[in-house]
């Protein structure tokens, strides 16, 4: 069971770290073809995406670092939420296609956050 959690825990930082860089740096050509990134603030989608390039990092390095590792469950726990909100936001502004990537990092997430604590 630790072994699939490391690595669901590397695959979901991998995507957190991406994926939140992404929102951060390249969030107007996001916002040509997601609803919900144009109805919601910039402000808001650039906090969502530096939380999860924190929270990539911390579902990692303190596991790893053996310094702190139950912050690697409530990094996991935190990102479930974060993801689950946005996942909501896609499904109120009717945008399908980020909508299954947003539901399997929340799944995966949750799973990450039961088995870590």
């Amino acid at each position: 069971m630790n072994i699939l959690l490391w690595v669901l825990q590397i695959a979901l930082a991998f995507l957190s770290i991406s994926g939140g860089a992404f929102q951060i740096f390249k969030l107007d050509d996001l916002r040509k073809n997601v609803a919900a990134m144009r109805a919601l603030p910039r402000g808001l989608w650039a906090f969502f995406g530096a939380f999860a390039c924190i929270a990539g990092v911390c579902l990692i390095l303190p596991g790893a670092l053996g310094f702190l590792p139950a912050l690697t469950a409530i990094a996991a726990l935190a990102l479930a939420v974060e993801q689950a909100v946005i996942s909501a936001s896609y499904l109120k502004y009717g945008d399908r296609p980020p909508l299954p990537y947003s539901m399997a990092m929340t799944l995966m997430a949750a799973f990450i956050a039961y088995g870590r604590f």
